[in-house]
């Protein structure tokens, strides 16, 4: 009969694995993207964000997942409990971590507005050329603070005086964008719950059949 606990378990189990992988491969990919030269004033946000990104702490993170899988495997093929034990404290490990670069990238979004003015001022007239394309803008705060770029979009002082700043669109786009980063972060950190529960099932489990089998062995030793 097919043991659903442990069964239950391991399906948990793959799927924290699975968690590991993508914050690895998110984290190594956007490091090797993030200084590319954008192509749109889309692209360039992303970048920028990204660079605030805390993203070495999510490829250790994604070690620690894997380091805790390693340790899993020899707790699903064992029948005792200290491999469960073990890996359980890692899984909280990697829960904890998981809630905290989810808090840090929600920290990001309460002052999004005036925290991307200085990086904003620190981009060259191209970037801010693409930004203020793209979001239909003239400046940051507004087209003297700091000055505009001469472009399309802003091709004079008096055009874009009536154009709004670009903060307040670039700062719902990067609002949305990093609300939902931040919550397929929260959503790794339920699967960890989701194995911490699966991993306490089975200790249970494991402490009662080694109680019956305790029992067991009693009553046969007086039958003999």
């Amino acid at each position: 009969m097919v043991d659903k606990v442990l069964g239950a378990y391991v399906l948990a189990d793959l799927a924290f694995a699975a968690t590991g992988g993508v914050l690895v491969g998110f984290s190594i990919i956007v490091k090797n993207t993030m200084n590319n030269a954008p192509v749109d004033g889309t692209e360039a946000v992303e970048n920028l964000i990204y660079q605030e990104f805390p993203l070495t702490a999510g490829i250790v993170n994604g070690i620690l997942v894997f380091v805790t899988f390693l340790l899993t495997i020899p707790a699903m093929i064992t029948p005792t409990r200290g491999w469960l034990k073990l890996s359980y404290f890692f899984i909280v490990s990697s829960a904890l971590f998981s809630v905290i670069l989810g808090l840090y990238m929600w920290i990001l979004t309460l002052r999004t507005k005036e925290d991307f003015s200085p990086i904003w001022d620190k981009q060259t007239t191209q970037i801010q050329d693409l930004m203020q394309t793209q979001f239909a803008c003239c400046g940051y705060f507004n087209s003297t603070s700091p000055a505009f770029v001469t472009d399309s979009t802003c091709p004079s002082p008096a055009a874009a005086a009536l154009m709004r700043g670009c903060a307040a669109p670039i700062a719902s786009f990067v609002n949305v964008f990093v609300d939902d980063l931040f919550t397929g972060v929260f959503g790794m950190a339920g699967v960890d719950l989701a194995l911490l529960l699966a991993t306490a099932c089975l200790l249970k489990d494991r402490k009662e059949r080694a109680r019956f089998r305790y029992i067991d062995a009693k009553v046969e030793g007086r039958g003999m």
